[in-house]
C-alpha cells in the first residue's frame, strides 16, 4: 500500500491554501479540488507552486519531499511567480543577514541553501533529485550555520558536506566520460568523412555554428541558466535538477526543437539523454525508499518476536 504524503494545495492567485494527506497524484487532484471549491471532474494541472513545474507523473510525485506546495490550475489559468523582494533593495537584506551559530533566523530563510538544508533534513535521498548549482550551494554553504539549520552536529554537516562534494565529483567523472567517449567516436567520423569526402567535415562544423547562434525563444518557459546549460553544456542531463529535466522531458521534441533552435536528430538525442537520466534518479529513490521500507519492516518483525518470545521465557 502507497505511503500517504502530507502536502499543500492552493489556488493560482495563492489566497486559499489548504494541507492534505494523500497517497496519490489522483487523489491530490481530488482533494486540492474539493478543498479550493473547485467543480467537480473538472479538468485541472498540477503544478509546484514555487517554479511551476507540471507534475504530471506519480513517481516524481511520490519522490517528492513531504509538504511540498502544489498549485491547481483550471484550464485557463497560468502559473506566475509569487511576489519577491524587491531587486533594487535585495543587497540591503543580504548585507544586514546575520546568522547564530546555534540558530537559523528568519532572514537567513532567504538563502538558497537553507531552503536546500531543509529539502535534506526531511528527506536525505533529496540529494538525488538536486542539481549541480544546488549541490554546490550546499557544500559552499558555512558548516556551522548548515549545522544549526538540519539540527546536526558540526562534524555530521562537515561529513555530509563532503558526501555531496563526492556526488558532484561522480557526475564530472562521468560526463568526462561521456565527453571522451563523443570525442572519440566525432574523431573516428570525421576520419571516414576526410576518407570518402573531404570538403564535408567543414561544412558540417560551419553549420553547427549556425545552430548555436540561434536565438532562445523569451517566452519559453525556461530559466535563462536552464537554457544556456541545455544548449553551451556538454551532457547537460547530469547538471540539471530532476525538476528542470521533468520540464525538458514534458515539452516534447516539438516544442524543445523550437526553443532551443535544433533540428529533429540533436533535440531528440537531448530529450532522450534527459529521460534516461530522470528515469535513472527516479530509480535511485524508489530504490532508497524500498530499503527504508524493508528496514523498519524488519525492525517491526524484530520487535514483535522480541515480545512473543519474552512471555514464553517468562512462564518456564
Amino acid at each position: 500500500m502507497t505511503d500517504r504524503k502530507p502536502c499543500k494545495v492552493c489556488n493560482f492567485t495563492r489566497q486559499k491554501s489548504y494541507g492534505l494527506v494523500v497517497p496519490s497524484l489522483d487523489d491530490l487532484k481530488i482533494k486540492g479540488c474539493e478543498f479550493l471549491g473547485f467543480s467537480p471532474g473538472e479538468p485541472v494541472t498540477v503544478v509546484l507552486e514555487d517554479d511551476g513545474t507540471i507534475v504530471q507523473d506519480q513517481a516524481y510525485f511520490l519522490c517528492l519531499p513531504s509538504n511540498t506546495k502544489f498549485m491547481l490550475l483550471h484550464e485557463k489559468e497560468t502559473w506566475s511567480p509569487g511576489c519577491k523582494m524587491d531587486g533594487g533593495t535585495a543587497w540591503m537584506a543580504r548585507d544586514s543577514m546575520v546568522l547564530e551559530a546555534d540558530t537559523v533566523d528568519s532572514s537567513s530563510a532567504a538563502a538558497h541553501w537553507w531552503h536546500l538544508a531543509q529539502q535534506l533534513k526531511q528527506d536525505l535521498a533529496s540529494i538525488i533529485l538536486m542539481s549541480e548549482a544546488d549541490l554546490q550551494a550546499l557544500v559552499d554553504a558555512p558548516c556551522p550555520e548548515l549545522a544549526s539549520a538540519m539540527g546536526f552536529e558540526e562534524k555530521k554537516a562537515e561529513d555530509l558536506q563532503e558526501t555531496l562534494q563526492g556526488v558532484l565529483d561522480r557526475r564530472e567523472e562521468e560526463r568526462q566520460s561521456k565527453e571522451l567517449l563523443q570525442l572519440y567516436l566525432k574523431a573516428a567520423v570525421k576520419e571516414d568523412q576526410q576518407q570518402e569526402v573531404p570538403s564535408q567535415p567543414s561544412q558540417e562544423g560551419a553549420g553547427d555554428v549556425e545552430v548555436d547562434a540561434v536565438e532562445v525563444d523569451s517566452a519559453s518557459g525556461f530559466m535563462s541558466r536552464t537554457l544556456m546549460v541545455l544548449k553551451g553544456k556538454t551532457s547537460p542531463e547530469t547538471r540539471l535538477s530532476t525538476e528542470e529535466l521533468q520540464m525538458v522531458v514534458t515539452r516534447g521534441t516539438e516544442a524543445m526543437e523550437k526553443v532551443l533552435g535544433w533540428d529533429r536528430r540533436r533535440t531528440s538525442a537531448l530529450l532522450h539523454a534527459c529521460e534516461a537520466e530522470l528515469t535513472g534518479r527516479l530509480q535511485q529513490v524508489q530504490a532508497v525508499q524500498s530499503i527504508r521500507s524493508n528496514t523498519q519492516l524488519d525492525r517491526v518483525q524484530r520487535v514483535e518476536e522480541e515480545g512473543v518470545e519474552t512471555p514464553a521465557q517468562g512462564s518456564n
